[in-house]
């Protein structure tokens, strides 16, 4: 597949529009235009930039493009909630990092008593 189309996909499996991905990549709307249609190839750095604003490594536009129809729209509203976060102030970040860390810190340590108990039995 060619790696236009690739983006293409990749873009469209995660629910983003080609907007999104030119502001986040910082790039022009005719550049990306141009190589989301297979008009002109991208250069590494425009590539990994494109990757980056995609959420996705570079390696993986050069993937088997069947491991991005599992994508969900849930996959593309965690996405949209990254970029919300991403437009907070560093202390609302860091007060957002403080509550996921907990909720993750509780799940880790409820999987741990639980195994000690099944050890114990």
């Amino acid at each position: 597949m060619a790696i236009g189309k690739t983006i293409k996909k990749v873009r469209e499996s995660k629910g983003m529009t080609a907007k999104e991905v030119t502001m986040a990549a910082e790039i022009g709307s005719a550049m990306y235009s141009r190589i989301e249609n297979g008009v002109n190839e991208p250069s590494l750095g425009t590539l990994e930039k494109i990757a980056r604003a995609l959420g996705v490594k570079v390696s993986a536009m050069f993937d088997d493009d069947s491991r991005f129809d599992d994508v969900s729209s849930y996959d593309a509203s965690i996405m949209d909630k990254v970029r919300t976060i991403e437009a907070l102030s560093d202390e609302e970040k860091r007060t957002v990092f403080l509550i996921v860390d907990a909720f993750v810190g509780k799940k880790k340590l409820k999987k741990t008593l639980e195994n000690v108990l099944q050890d114990v039995k």
